[in-house]
């Protein structure tokens, strides 16, 4: 289950969206919801090996030019669609580099598997001889990926994985067991890719000799069913609806077992690594360090409460323990997974201390020291530049609402701050780390990209807004106040946005919006012009509180919800709402709840939880139980069903059904591969049986995002009608 907020990748692949000429503010519905007046984004931005360059894609897709990080100046075109040989393809979608820079993988005609994997056609492109080939001839290859020296690339069709040797125009098969819904080589399944967020479990060894990857044997896992229905201008399903299957493990069901396989480019032998695992582990991630004989491999019990990381001989497969890491609760994968192997030691972040922060290790695992201390967070290693012997992170230093860039003396242990304004600041690093690319935004401040040195000094601007801040700072947009309160004895954070025409004598319906999920932080100092500010702007006041278990707290500030997802998060909700209610202008007797997946989840939790006051709320593709919903998310909090009856009976909204008040949006859409529409529907069942009236719409086909076309803004038409016919 993803957050509904952006995370420090956005750097990469915002997209550069016009703004209007600057004139007065007049915010709409369609404006706020297609995302027409966000600001402008910049191109990715590929490091250059040399550090001093970078790479993007330009002139509509159809160049690659490498470009100063100091000046911006051109240095050269890398590469041009119109004058590269064998090249009928006017323009791209991505690109890579090969690690040495003599060649490049181009793709274009991609189409999703999932949220974020995709099939594409991949081209090789030789820059010394200019010369564009097809990887394959039909194409539609998955993770393609170079080794380091350039000469070869692994891929995965049809579910088994390839290597391509580019100088001999060979394409070996490495596999052959690979079948749908079955056997799965190097690209991970289902559950893998949506909750460990791992694409490409591709590795190879330094000298090239070994590729290294991750097989899931899903055959026993239960396969998921779901109808496809006829779209505007597609007649497919006209008369019957289709049917997309896919293996999806729902909490307390098998998942796919996996194992780690290496293969020896010259002698073609195929070795499984000897890990002393289970078929109920995880293997989220793997990698090779410097050395060709140490294989990283990652491993992560099905309780997620224990993480191990071997290193592994993918010529002999022995495997040794080299670090081993417990938690009471949950250990937090999305911050281990954050580990850097270098030469002579390695950095591993750890919540250990009831803080995220980095510690240095020896390369056989024993603690060195530990770099960060303090009651803030870690929240991104950047990596190490050895010419300076310093580390470079992002953290919550400066308030959990706000993000810095700081940098941390490896041998004094002293961290100096980068980025001093509050808000909230991420980079990212050219290779020698002697440039950053910095974002930063505020709740006053639209998106800012610089360009700064190794000191924090701005070295050149690439994107300021300028005319859209003039534009959208005005005094006629609605915009954040923070503001905090005490709930069963703790501190929470929250903002609300006001009409722009506030009058504190009158009495104005509230919608308290919040995502709740564990790890989660929705009240950040961070720009946003979205529903929320559109609904403010028709008098509304829209209210977020981040409750007990979302992030950038303590761990015991999030561990309280282990075993009993929406207890503490409804307890805090209702304390948010209660809070509201105590201001002289607000409508007691008019308070909404709105949330999206978790969010939706939470909504439903409140508006059942005994003291609701909750007049509407709106619940969009909601978990409705947590049986019903994977494994690797399920279970990190929850554990099993079979080990935590109760608590699954106590965390469900069909559960609570009957305890409902107020009125009761519920959205989803019928392809919803994340939060199936069966949650909605059993739970519309169960209203149903207790006579409880309530509204429902249907998006036929969208998945969790209900994304396409003018969707967003049909839908948020239907959420600001049920509201004004509720709440007003």
């Amino acid at each position: 289950m993803t957050n509904s907020f952006f995370t420090l990748p956005v750097i990469l692949a915002a997209a550069a969206i016009a703004t209007a000429p600057c004139c007065k503010a007049e915010l709409t519905l369609q404006d706020a919801v297609l995302q027409q007046k966000t600001p402008n984004g910049i191109n990715p931005m590929i490091p250059a090996a040399d550090g001093n360059y970078y790479y993007e894609l330009a002139d509509g897709g159809s160049k690659i030019v490498k470009r100063d990080y100091k000046t911006g100046n051109d240095a050269e075109v890398i590469f041009d669609s119109a004058t590269a040989r064998d090249c009928n393809i006017s323009s791209w979608e991505g690109f890579e580099f090969s690690p040495n820079e003599q060649k490049i993988l181009l793709y274009t005609n991609s189409t999703p598997v999932y949220r974020n994997s995709f099939r594409a056609d991949y081209y090789v492109y030789e820059i010394m001889h200019n010369k564009l080939t097809k990887l394959t001839d039909d194409g539609g290859e998955e993770i393609a990926t170079f080794s380091p020296n350039g000469r070869m690339v692994a891929y995965v069709k049809d579910n088994n994985a390839y290597v391509a040797k580019l100088d001999y125009g060979t394409r070996i098969a490495i596999t052959e067991d690979g079948e749908k819904n079955k056997v799965i080589n190097a690209v991970p399944d289902w559950v893998y890719q949506e909750e460990f967020g791992l694409l490409n479990s591709f590795t190879w060894s330094p000298d090239n000799m070994m590729l290294s990857f991750i097989r899931w044997d899903e055959t026993d896992v239960p396969l998921y069913s779901m109808q496809l229905f006829e779209n505007s201008g597609n007649n497919n399903y006209c008369l019957y609806p289709g049917e997309f299957e896919y293996k999806y493990p729902t909490a307390g069901q098998p998942n796919a077992t996996t194992s780690v396989l290496s293969y020896d480019v010259e002698t073609r032998v195929l070795k499984t690594m000897q890990l002393p695992t289970t078929d109920n582990d995880y293997i989220p991630a793997i990698t090779f360090t410097d050395d060709p004989a140490s294989l990283m491999v990652t491993v992560l019990n099905s309780t997620q409460n224990r993480i191990q990381v071997f290193s592994a001989n993918p010529r002999s497969t022995v495997s040794k323990l080299i670090y081993q890491e417990e938690a009471d609760s949950w250990i937090d994968f999305h911050l281990m997974s954050k580990m850097k192997f270098y030469d002579n030691f390695i950095i591993i972040p750890s919540e250990k201390s009831g803080y995220a922060h980095i510690y240095k290790h020896t390369t056989s695992g024993a603690l060195s020291k530990q770099l960060t201390t303090g009651n803030w967070n870690v929240t991104e290693y950047y990596g190490y530049d050895p010419k300076l012997n310093v580390h470079y992170v992002q953290t919550t230093q400066n308030g959990e609402l706000n993000r810095v860039i700081a940098k941390i003396d490896d041998k004094t242990g002293k961290i100096t701050v980068l980025s001093e304004s509050d808000g909230t600041h991420s980079a990212q690093f050219s290779r020698d780390f002697s440039y950053f690319v910095e974002r930063y935004s505020s709740a006053t401040v639209p998106d800012q990209y610089t360009i700064c040195n190794a000191r924090g000094q701005k070295v050149r601007d690439l994107e300021m807004n300028e005319e859209y801040r003039v534009k959208y700072t005005a005094s006629d947009v609605p915009h954040k106040e923070f503001f905090t309160f005490e709930s069963d004895g703790n501190t929470l954070n929250g903002y609300m946005i006001k009409p722009v025409d506030f009058d504190s004598s009158k009495k104005y319906p509230v919608i308290m919006s919040q995502y709740s999920g564990p790890g989660s932080q929705q009240v950040l100092n961070r720009w946003s012009m979205d529903w929320e500010q559109y609904f403010a702007t028709q008098g509304y006041i829209v209210a977020c509180v981040d409750g007990r278990g979302t992030g950038g707290r303590s761990k015991d500030f999030q561990d309280i919800v282990y075993m009993n997802l929406g207890k503490y998060e409804s307890i805090d909700q209702l304390a948010a709402a209660q809070y509201m209610t105590s201001l002289p202008y607000v409508d007691a007797a008019h308070i909404g709840i709105w949330g999206w997946s978790y969010g939706g989840y939470e909504t439903l939790m409140a508006m059942s939880q005994p003291g609701s006051k909750y007049a509407a709320g709106v619940a969009i593709a909601p978990v409705t139980d947590w049986r019903f919903y994977d494994t690797i998310y399920a279970e990190r909090y929850m554990r099993t069903p079979q080990e935590n009856e109760n608590g699954y009976i106590a965390s469900s909204p069909l559960e609570r059904a009957a305890n409902l008040k107020g009125r009761l949006l519920l959205i989803a859409g019928t392809a919803d591969d994340n939060v199936h529409v069966t949650n909605t529907l059993n739970y519309a069942a169960r209203l149903q049986q207790h006579d409880i009236l309530f509204n429902m719409m249907m998006f036929p086909n969208k998945n969790h995002s209900i994304t396409g076309g003018d969707t967003r803004y049909v839908l948020y038409r239907q959420v600001l009608d049920f509201f004004d016919t509720h709440l007003k």
